[in-house]
């Protein structure tokens, strides 16, 4: 709440207070909230350098606004922010592979998808995805991690800091022409990163056809040993900030089928991380279906339906 930005900056605080909304529903009453630790420099330098970790740091402002780029700022409760989501997804690994839970998602701010080994941009400090899958990897021996995207926007960080290292997994959907310009399917760095670029107008049936056949078939062929989420909600029809038309159950239907890969190869070990969503109510749409998903499974495909259907009779 005190990662604060410019009046009309699409990265808000309203952001985390409509998913903090979501949470307070029924539905989610038995889920377990944990406060996110603070990040660590060891665990961040094995994505960043050191040179990146210290600008950061250095960067912070004691009052007013710090601009790393254009669109990516810092304000006085920034950098306790920005620790905080790296520390929360190192826990929720922890969580995964101490079989405390089976899956973890972690509701943060900034998001960190677009942040490369030695620069800060998009919103995004540090890369919370790409330090988790490394300190997977340091902590659990876990050989091989992938990172699923599924943000409008093409994830350049995480593909920047996996791009030479055969046993991490990069997999994205996302929207192309769109910002940050990176994203083609010819790129692939060792074997290892699977772009499926879709157009503006694009909506559950694309998506699910370039996730099919290019990212979930050769994920199964990777066996990872944990699968982490970058879960962008602004591929939402209502977002403002892209053209493609996904709705909520193509977000379910994305997470059940992780879920199913993950039972496969790394007894349902699942990390998700939140990105982008700058509609509040598809934001709150989305991460709702995907928490529910990762609670129950496919069964949350049939309670939906009946939800629409009572919502139809009422």
């Amino acid at each position: 709440m005190a990662h604060v930005t410019p009046d009309g900056h699409p990265e808000r605080i309203d952001r985390i207070r409509a998913v903090h909304d979501v949470l307070r529903s029924l539905h989610f009453k038995n889920i377990v909230h944990r406060e996110a630790p603070l990040g660590r420099e060891e665990d961040i330098i094995r994505a960043h350098t050191e040179e990146h970790y210290q600008h950061i740091l250095a960067s912070a402002p004691e009052h007013g606004f710090e601009y790393l780029d254009s669109d990516t700022i810092m304000s006085e409760g920034s950098l306790a922010a920005a620790l905080r989501a790296v520390g929360g997804a190192n826990a929720a690994v922890d969580a995964v592979f101490k079989g405390e839970a089976q899956n973890a998602f972690l509701a943060m701010r900034p998001p960190g998808h677009h942040a490369e080994h030695n620069r800060a941009m998009g919103f995004c400090m540090f890369n919370q995805a790409a330090i988790a899958a490394l300190y997977a990897r340091h902590k659990y021996d876990a050989e091989r991690v992938a990172v699923i995207d599924f943000d409008v926007h093409h994830g350049n960080g995480t593909q920047d800091i996996f791009w030479s290292d055969a046993d991490l997994f990069y997999g994205s959907t996302h929207q192309m022409p769109l910002y940050p310009g990176s994203g083609a399917a010819s790129e692939t760095g060792v074997g290892n990163i699977f772009n499926a670029p879709l157009k503006a107008g694009d909506g559950g049936p694309a998506f699910k056809e370039a996730m099919k056949n290019k990212i979930l078939t050769n994920l199964n062929a990777f066996e990872p040993d944990l699968i982490i989420i970058s879960a962008g909600f602004d591929a939402h029809i209502r977002d403002p900030l892209g053209s493609l038309e996904l709705v909520e159950e193509d977000f379910a239907w994305i997470t059940l089928q992780l879920m199913e890969i993950a039972q496969t190869h790394c007894e349902g070990r699942i990390v998700s991380v939140l990105e982008g969503g700058y509609d509040l109510q598809g934001l709150a749409g989305g991460v709702g279906i995907h928490l529910q998903a990762l609670m129950h499974g496919s069964a949350v495909m049939g309670s939906e339906e009946q939800d629409d259907e009572e919502d139809e009779e009422q």
